[in-house]
């Protein structure tokens, strides 16, 4: 017996994964919404909860991976549902235009606790195209002498690009180490100081 079953059009899928996030996130039953967004660094995992964006990962990190730490640390109800990431990837995009130098999105911190979540506090301040070194964002946070916990803070920042650690660099005045790799990390400054010197 031959059944030909047809199989949905990537349309109809669309569709179909819209409604189904739509009435999750109206039961309630969406805690974390996540979409794919391609960006001039590469494919961006952007995600995001109810209180705000919650993680934001390059293409070095895989998919599988980030939900697999999204489900364990922030909630399992994952689903993928790109429209509430709207207003991120709109705010994203125009800063990889150069038409946007803070962000107005609001941000859910559960990946960071304690003086980690202080140091990504402190980076978050630092001004468009400005740079910090490790030491300093240490003192911003309230400990002058735990640079190096710093360091690992920020290499560990869920929310990069945002919350901008490409922005401290070491005290030697070289690039050092970023989540999305340092040639990342110097295409981001780079971008920046572009920029800043147009206004």
């Amino acid at each position: 017996m031959n059944f030909n079953i047809p199989v949905p059009s990537e349309d109809t899928m669309a569709r179909l994964r819209a409604t189904l996030a739509e009435r999750a996130d109206r039961q309630g039953l969406l805690d974390v919404a996540y979409a794919a967004v391609d960006s001039p660094f590469g494919t961006l995992i952007l995600s995001a909860t109810p209180r705000g964006i919650v993680r934001i990962a390059y293409d070095n990190e895989t998919e599988d991976e980030v939900l697999g730490e999204l489900a364990a640390k922030v909630s399992p109800r994952i689903l993928f549902a790109p429209a509430r990431l709207d207003p991120a990837r709109q705010e994203l995009d125009e800063y990889f235009a150069g038409r946007r130098t803070a962000f107005d999105l609001p941000l859910d911190w559960s990946l960071s606790k304690g003086f980690r979540r202080e140091v990504l506090a402190a980076t978050a301040r630092i001004p468009y195209a400005g740079t910090s070194t490790y030491a300093q964002v240490a003192t911003a946070a309230g400990s002058p002498k735990a640079f190096r916990a710093a360091g690992t803070a920020l290499a560990t920042n869920p929310i990069p690009i945002i919350v901008p650690c490409h922005r401290v660099l070491p005290a030697s005045g070289d690039v050092g180490g970023y989540r999305g790799g340092s040639a990342r990390k110097q295409r981001l400054l780079q971008l920046e100081a572009a920029q800043f010197s147009l206004s």
